[in-house]
């Protein structure tokens, strides 16, 4: 059997869920899988080639690959109450959600769903896009008036004096009364159905693992913390390897839906999509 090339981003939640399938934890039979790393924006651009057999992708960049890729119903990111954070240099003015029209935003790539929530939340942004892991930088430096931080940034941004300015996560619970799905693995739909029922099975065995040997896993993911001490890990890995990592149940694959929806409605998706999940 060929190998199966699985890529997610290099931080701390997505290491801890594919530690033990990337280290052997797990009997995978004859499947052989290949791990690459790689930020969250080019993995949604190599989705969009269809270069990938298995990757993580934002569910922003689900919309456009939808025909060839199916989500895996394990694996998801989903912040319940809590997500991608604005921030800045000056404290947040009473009414940041209007005060940010105009303001030049720096984005973490234009087809993350961090960068769908902003739009939804704020229409008449001016975006830049900036390396995630260089946003607070942009923001500190004075190009761009406002930071969106994905990853660890979620926890640290304070520690650099930035102020927070919306909790895009909690600002989506406050409306839909969902959790805010950030990003998924997507299966490439022509390696057929036994094949991608046998990779589900295998991604949820290594979650499920890892949440089993958490000491373990969380040393490996420590690796890929971008600085954070081993408390904030532990935080940050809790925040988004969570029950609906195991697998979204009805209520995170309602938010995946109301998601694409609301994109649509507000036309920034070129179309209405449903969202497909492989079925175990």
């Amino acid at each position: 059997m060929p190998r199966i090339r699985v890529a997610h981003s290099p931080d701390s939640d997505d290491a801890f869920m594919f530690w033990a399938l990337a280290t052997g934890k797990i009997d995978t039979d004859d499947r052989d899988y290949a791990h690459e790393l790689d930020d969250i924006e080019s993995l949604n651009q190599r989705a969009m080639e269809g270069e990938l057999e298995v990757t993580a992708v934002s569910f922003h960049a689900y919309a456009y690959l939808h025909d060839r890729y199916a989500l895996l119903p394990h694996g998801a990111s989903i912040g319940e109450g809590y997500g991608p954070r604005l921030v800045a240099r000056e404290r947040a003015p009473t009414q940041a959600q209007d005060a940010l029209a105009g303001r030049l935003v720096a984005i973490p790539g234009e087809r993350t769903t961090a960068t769908l929530a902003l739009r939804l939340y704020q229409p008449l942004v001016e975006t830049e896009i900036v390396p995630f892991d260089r946003i607070e930088d942009a923001v500190l430096e004075g190009r761009a008036e406002v930071g969106l931080l994905i990853h660890e940034g979620q926890l640290t941004f304070t520690d650099r004096g930035l102020f927070l300015w919306e909790d895009l996560g909690a600002w989506w619970h406050k409306e839909t009364g969902l959790p805010l799905p950030l990003g998924g693995n997507v299966v490439r739909k022509d390696l057929g159905e036994d094949l991608v029922k046998a990779i589900s099975r295998d991604l949820r065995a290594s979650i499920v693992y890892g949440l089993g040997h958490r000491e373990e896993a969380l040393a490996h993911a420590q690796h890929y913390a971008r600085g954070m001490d081993a408390a904030r890990t532990d935080t940050f890995v809790g925040m988004y390897v969570n029950d609906f990592t195991v697998d979204y149940g009805p209520l995170g694959r309602a938010a995946v839906q109301r998601l694409l929806d609301e994109g649509h409605r507000a036309a920034i998706l070129p179309g209405r999509v449903v969202a497909e999940f492989v079925e175990d």
